[in-house]
Protein backbone atom coordinates (compact mmCIF):
# COMPACT_ATOMS: atom_id res chain seq x y z
CA UNK A 1 0.00 0.00 0.00
CA UNK A 2 1.76 3.30 -1.13
CA UNK A 3 2.09 5.70 1.82
CA UNK A 4 2.28 3.29 4.63
CA UNK A 5 5.46 3.80 6.55
CA UNK A 6 7.19 0.51 6.23
CA UNK A 7 8.14 -0.86 9.84
CA UNK A 8 11.84 -0.23 10.81
CA UNK A 9 14.55 -2.30 10.74
CA UNK A 10 16.37 -1.37 14.13
CA UNK A 11 18.85 -4.18 15.81
CA UNK A 12 22.69 -4.59 14.58
CA UNK A 13 22.07 -8.31 14.60
CA UNK A 14 19.12 -7.84 12.35
CA UNK A 15 21.81 -5.53 9.92
CA UNK A 16 24.59 -8.03 10.11
CA UNK A 17 22.35 -10.22 9.07
CA UNK A 18 21.01 -8.86 6.06
CA UNK A 19 24.21 -7.50 4.96
CA UNK A 20 25.29 -10.92 5.50
CA UNK A 21 23.39 -13.15 3.88
CA UNK A 22 20.64 -10.88 1.71
CA UNK A 23 20.78 -10.68 -2.15
CA UNK A 24 21.81 -7.46 -3.62
CA UNK A 25 21.72 -4.85 -6.44
CA UNK A 26 24.05 -2.55 -7.11
CA UNK A 27 24.26 1.03 -8.80
CA UNK A 28 27.01 3.72 -8.14
CA UNK A 29 25.01 5.70 -5.72
CA UNK A 30 23.21 3.07 -3.94
CA UNK A 31 22.75 -0.40 -2.88
CA UNK A 32 20.03 -2.38 -1.94
CA UNK A 33 19.95 -5.34 0.40
CA UNK A 34 16.78 -7.58 0.93
CA UNK A 35 16.52 -10.98 2.84
CA UNK A 36 13.75 -13.10 2.52
CA UNK A 37 11.83 -13.63 6.05
CA UNK A 38 8.93 -15.84 6.99
CA UNK A 39 6.69 -12.51 8.95
CA UNK A 40 4.01 -10.85 6.79
CA UNK A 41 5.76 -7.24 7.88
CA UNK A 42 8.70 -5.83 5.87
CA UNK A 43 11.16 -3.80 7.48
CA UNK A 44 13.75 -1.30 5.92
CA UNK A 45 16.97 0.09 7.32
CA UNK A 46 19.49 2.65 6.15
CA UNK A 47 23.05 3.05 6.38
CA UNK A 48 24.39 6.08 5.44
CA UNK A 49 27.86 6.57 5.99
CA UNK A 50 29.98 9.12 6.82
CA UNK A 51 31.38 9.21 3.11
CA UNK A 52 28.20 10.05 2.10
CA UNK A 53 28.79 13.88 4.20
CA UNK A 54 28.13 16.19 7.40
CA UNK A 55 24.96 15.02 9.95
CA UNK A 56 22.54 16.98 8.08
CA UNK A 57 23.83 15.67 4.49
CA UNK A 58 23.00 11.89 5.46
CA UNK A 59 19.82 13.11 6.92
CA UNK A 60 18.61 14.60 4.22
CA UNK A 61 19.49 11.68 2.22
CA UNK A 62 17.91 9.40 4.75
CA UNK A 63 14.60 11.58 4.61
CA UNK A 64 14.35 11.36 1.00
CA UNK A 65 15.14 7.46 0.73
CA UNK A 66 12.21 7.40 3.61
CA UNK A 67 9.54 9.23 1.50
CA UNK A 68 10.47 7.10 -1.55
CA UNK A 69 10.02 3.56 0.40
CA UNK A 70 6.87 5.31 2.08
CA UNK A 71 5.46 6.04 -1.90
CA UNK A 72 6.14 2.37 -3.27
CA UNK A 73 3.83 -0.61 -2.99
CA UNK A 74 6.68 -3.36 -1.69
CA UNK A 75 5.67 -6.93 -1.32
CA UNK A 76 5.56 -8.12 2.41
CA UNK A 77 8.11 -10.64 3.80
CA UNK A 78 11.84 -9.38 3.46
CA UNK A 79 13.78 -6.91 5.33
CA UNK A 80 15.98 -4.57 3.09
CA UNK A 81 18.77 -1.95 4.13
CA UNK A 82 19.53 0.79 1.82
CA UNK A 83 23.18 1.95 1.28
CA UNK A 84 23.38 5.43 -0.04
CA UNK A 85 27.15 5.68 -1.78
CA UNK A 86 28.70 9.20 -1.65
CA UNK A 87 27.07 11.30 -4.35
CA UNK A 88 23.65 10.38 -3.53
CA UNK A 89 23.04 13.99 -2.15
CA UNK A 90 23.86 15.29 -5.45
CA UNK A 91 20.90 13.83 -7.21
CA UNK A 92 17.11 15.45 -7.74
CA UNK A 93 14.54 13.55 -5.81
CA UNK A 94 13.47 11.85 -9.28
CA UNK A 95 16.64 10.58 -10.14
CA UNK A 96 17.25 8.86 -6.72
CA UNK A 97 13.26 7.20 -6.69
CA UNK A 98 14.48 5.64 -9.91
CA UNK A 99 17.66 4.41 -8.79
CA UNK A 100 15.30 2.56 -5.66
CA UNK A 101 12.67 1.64 -8.13
CA UNK A 102 15.60 0.05 -10.37
CA UNK A 103 17.41 -2.10 -7.65
CA UNK A 104 14.43 -3.26 -5.95
CA UNK A 105 12.69 -4.46 -9.87
CA UNK A 106 16.25 -6.43 -9.96
CA UNK A 107 15.24 -8.27 -6.43
CA UNK A 108 11.60 -8.45 -7.10
CA UNK A 109 10.49 -6.39 -4.04
CA UNK A 110 7.94 -4.54 -5.86
CA UNK A 111 3.99 -5.66 -6.68
CA UNK A 112 3.05 -5.55 -9.96
CA UNK A 113 1.35 -2.26 -9.51
CA UNK A 114 4.13 0.24 -8.82
CA UNK A 115 6.47 -2.10 -11.08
Amino acid sequence: MPGRRPERLRKRADFTEVMRKGRRARHPLLQLVALSTASDVSRVGYSVSKQVGGAVVRNRVKRRLRAIVRGLDWVSGFDLVIVPRPGADSVSYGELQSIVMQNARKLRLLDDVTA
